[in-house]
């Protein structure tokens, strides 16, 4: 009869049992056997029984506790006298003893790889006494092993990598199985590999679990990249064994096996010929199945008529040629180039050279194409030279342009007024011949850089730039003139033979061989008594004394005309004035005071001293006028008052009001309707408290008619006036109307003091009104006493 696996098990784990059974009755016999041997005093005692190792089958599934083996001592009679106690690693827990019979057993199910054996201890205990009959002794429990725990690959799953076109048996890479169950004990740790998926392309070795290639010459550009199933199984692959799996992703790297090739024989690109120096004019790229280093390539021009012309690089991430332009394009010259171009890997593999050569070539032919070209210059810079004494419109010098196209049209010409903002040169529009246009002065500007445009008739759009420039030839039109200004002084106490000044001369031209100048005084001043010139021949002049002593009170200031002549052709001249001041010196001839009129003060006051005193007399009379002036437009106040109220502010009335618009200066409502009566506003300058006393007043409104009558005859006034200007200009209408209801107002119709006119009232407006109330009142005794 043939058995499963589950029953196989099951079988094996029966005969363990019988096994274990078998032993643990022969360890109880012999420990029956034994004698106990006891000795008195402090002297040990022999143990009446042996320990052997105690063995329990893992993953007992039964109802009932598993029975471990049993302790028994020569000392127990079996009459009840012994008690059997276990102590140490799950005693009570996992391990019961049967404390009358030492049956010893397992309450749990126990696991091997979890815990591979217990360590516990053993004592027998007098019942009575509860002393122990027997030494402690210790003894271990081991956990037998079943087959119970698959193979596992703990790495897994796994990636690996091989070059492709390797050869049969080439390692891949190992795989490792581990079984957590004991391999000291039986096979069930026990692994053997085999591969379920990957066949026929690789292999594995079933006690190493090393994966090698299977086949020949697996090209990765057909396939790069294969799953592999890995098996482990225990038991050393035999029925009933546990098994596990893993999977192995293998990827085939790539190896330069395979040569570049152009998928053209032939490429053709127009490029027009206005196209720049350095500007791309075509890709193209090989074709390479591989990947990485493996499809660099090096690309170069092997052959054809534009070696000189174009050139060719890769492009470093797409491996591309690119091909540019290294000299620029003529299509009149040249209308097409031919370039054969090989491209190549830049690292072969010397084993697959037997497959070809790894280079391939292609022709590249380029058509230059026709583009309407702009004027070109016979030359890229015209230099010129002219005189500045030359007339307007002579001729200076001639440019030339011509149409590089086929067409050959006739060109213009033209200056580019902006390098020619003053217009001093002209150019013919058909010959290109330069004229002056205005007088030229090298002095102003000594070169002019102008723009000459050449322009296609048909065309007027390409517009070529020729360059000119122009260098102004110096001529002798500047006479020689001082250096500087100098300011020269001579010492009163000066000697004969001295020197006061040394000068010099300038000339805003610029000879070829130089300056020289030649100096001399002029006829008039030749014969003076003063002073003398020495001309030191090195294009300067001193100046010396003739007498003994010069005086401020005679003369303070000399004026010496010095003539100066150039040595250009024909020679200029010139007369420059040098003034010479006569002045007070120390001891060391440095001039103290030059100021002539210090000996006029005696005699009289100088006019600049006469001219600061007018000056401060003046400005006196002016702030005197000014103090005056603000005396007189300064306001007196409201209000006299000698007991002024700390609450009173000065107030400034210094607007001049806002016209129609300003409601607060005057009511135009007035002079709208003339039938309302206004109320009284009262006034700013006057505190709360009179305000509040103050007794509001009524004036009635003269009828409007007056008012109307007024404005219109001073309105026909304005018009019928010639002198009146014949715009809008300011009216006063100083009009204060016919009557009013208060009557007149004036002091000189009031009665004097036998009027019957009541002022007490005066009296109750307060201490501010107290002098008004002594004067007209009565009874003021009672109110201010």
């Amino acid at each position: 009869m043939k058995l499963g696996k589950v029953e196989f098990c099951h079988f094996l784990q029966l005969i363990a049992l019988f096994l274990c059974f078998s032993g643990m009755s022969q360890a109880e016999l012999s420990r029956s056997r034994s004698k106990p041997y006891f000795q008195s005093g402090r002297s040990r005692t022999k143990r009446s029984w042996v320990w052997n190792q105690f063995f329990v089958l893992e993953e007992y599934m039964g109802s009932d506790p598993l029975y471990v083996g049993k302790l028994h001592s020569d000392v127990d009679k079996g009459d009840g006298s012994i008690k059997y106690i276990l102590s140490g690693e799950g005693a009570s827990s996992i391990f019961i003893i049967d404390e009358n019979t030492g049956d010893i057993h397992a309450t749990k199910r126990l696991d091997r790889e979890e815990q591979a054996y217990y360590t516990l201890r053993a004592q027998a205990l007098d019942r009575l006494t509860n002393k122990p009959v027997e030494p402690e002794s210790e003894f271990v429990i081991k956990i037998q092993d079943i087959n119970d725990n698959e193979p596992k690959f703990l790495d897994g799953p796994y990636t690996a990598g091989v070059p492709e076109m390797s050869p049969v048996g080439t390692s891949v890479v190992q795989v490792t199985a581990t079984d957590a169950d004991d391999p000291t004990y039986g096979n069930s740790a026990r692994v053997v590999y085999s591969i379920l998926q990957g066949q026929p392309y690789f292999s594995v070795e079933p006690k190493t679990g090393v994966i090698k290639t299977a086949l020949p010459n697996m090209d990765r550009e057909a396939k790069d990249q294969y799953l592999l199933v890995i098996q482990a199984k225990d038991m050393v692959g035999q029925n009933g064994g546990l098994s596990g799996t893993t999977s192995v992703t293998v990827t085939l790297t790539d190896v330069n096996d395979n040569p570049p090739r152009f998928p053209r024989r032939s490429y053709q690109y127009n490029v027009p010929e206005s196209l720049p120096v350095a500007s791309v004019v075509a890709r193209i790229k090989a074709a390479d199945a591989d990947i990485g280093v493996n499809a660099e390539m090096e690309y170069k021009i092997v052959d054809g008529d534009g070696l000189g012309i174009f050139k060719i690089s890769v492009d470093k991430d797409t491996q591309e040629g690119i091909i540019t332009i290294q000299k620029e394009l003529d299509f009149e010259a040249k209308t097409s180039y031919t370039l054969r171009i090989e491209a190549a890997n830049k690292d072969a593999d010397p084993r697959f050279l037997s497959l070809g050569p790894f280079s391939d070539t292609t022709t590249v032919k380029i058509i230059v194409e026709d583009v309407d070209e702009p004027p070109v210059f016979s030359s890229p810079l015209y230099p010129m030279e002219v005189s500045e004494a030359t007339q307007v419109g002579n001729i200076i010098g001639t440019v030339a342009a011509h149409d590089p196209d086929s067409s050959n049209s006739p060109v213009r010409y033209s200056i580019d007024r902006n390098t020619d903002l003053e217009r001093y040169f002209n150019i013919d529009a058909n010959s290109g011949v330069i004229t002056t246009a205005k007088s030229l002065d090298r002095e102003t500007n000594a070169i002019h850089n102008i723009t000459v445009l050449a322009m296609e008739s048909q065309n007027p759009s390409q517009v070529g730039r020729g360059y000119v420039a122009i260098t102004i030839l110096d001529i002798n039109d500047n006479a020689p003139e001082f250096a500087m200004d100098y300011e020269t002084t001579v010492c009163e106490n000066a000697q004969p033979g001295q020197v006061i000044q040394k000068i010099s001369a300038v000339d805003k031209d610029e000879p070829s061989n130089g300056h020289q100048f030649y100096f001399s005084l002029t006829t008039d001043a030749t014969n003076n008594h003063n002073f003398s010139l020495k001309d030191n021949k090195d294009n300067t002049a001193s100046i010396l004394t003739r007498r003994n002593g010069f005086r401020r009170q005679e003369q303070s200031v000399y004026y010496l005309p010095i003539f100066i002549v150039d040595s250009g052709s024909p020679s200029l001249s010139s007369t420059n004035t040098l003034t010479i001041r006569v002045c007070d010196c120390d001891s060391d001839g440095v001039a103290q005071t030059c100021n002539a009129e210090a000996y006029v003060l005696p005699a009289g006051l100088s006019t600049g001293a006469l001219v600061a005193i007018l000056a401060c007399v003046l400005t006196l009379l002016v702030l005197i006028l000014l103090i005056v002036t603000m005396r007189r437009r300064k306001k007196e106040p409201l209000i006299f008052d000698e007991e002024r109220d700390i609450r009173e502010n000065i107030v400034r009335y210094d607007d001049e009001g806002g016209g129609e618009e300003d409601t607060e200066a005057f009511d135009m409502a007035a002079l709208r309707n003339l039938n309302v009566i206004r109320d009284t506003k009262t006034r700013r300058d006057v505190t709360p408290e009179i305000q509040f006393l103050s007794r509001p007043t009524f004036k009635s409104i003269p009828d409007n008619v007056i008012f109307r009558e007024f404005i219109w005859e001073r309105l026909k006034e304005a018009d019928v006036d010639p002198g009146a200007p014949p715009y809008d200009s300011l009216q006063t209408y100083a009009f204060e109307g016919n009557g009013s209801v208060a009557e007149s107002l004036s002091s000189l119709d009031s009665i004097s003091s036998n009027s019957d006119q009541n002022y007490d009232y005066l009296s109750d407006w307060g201490p501010r009104f107290k002098r008004l109330a002594d004067m007209y009142g009565t009874g003021q005794e009672s109110l201010y006493s």
